[in-house]
């Protein structure tokens, strides 16, 4: 797949993004939204990593950095062009990110019921760590 492009998402691919997790991602998240995405683009301009062949948007990840742990999120292939090296491109990248900023563990968000994202995750190295759990407290109204 030489013709596709992996590169960090600017403000103006914020609607073209939101638009294709409706398509290609799975479940929903508080900061789904426009303010959300833009925030993390502000804070961490490198963070939300695109995947695009022919001018298209076929993949996402978000590889966020905290100083302390590397945090994946929104791994999205097009449904269209899964199996095809995209989702592992992606995380390539966002492994690469993580490595020069001086990550040593990256941990991914993955649901339960997403059987389909479980084996990608897998065939990439990932492995579920069943003694965590993760704890969540919206802090919106």
């Amino acid at each position: 797949m030489t013709d596709l492009r992996i590169r960090a998402a600017t403000p103006g691919d914020l609607d073209t993004v939101l638009a294709f997790w409706k398509l290609a991602a799975e479940g929903t998240s508080i900061s789904d939204d426009r303010d959300g995405v833009e925030r993390l683009v502000a804070r961490d301009p490198e963070a939300l990593i695109l995947a695009e062949l022919d001018g298209e948007l076929v993949g996402t990840v978000i590889a966020g950095f905290d100083g302390w742990r590397c945090h994946l999120y929104r791994l999205a292939v097009h449904p269209e062009r899964r199996r095809r090296g995209i989702g592992a491109a992606l995380l390539t990248a966002a492994e690469e990110r993580f490595v020069q900023l001086g990550g040593r563990r990256g941990d991914a968000m993955v649901l339960v019921r997403n059987e389909t994202a479980q084996h990608a995750w897998r065939a990439a190295g990932y492995a579920p760590e069943e003694k965590w759990r993760r704890w969540v407290k919206p802090l919106a109204g």
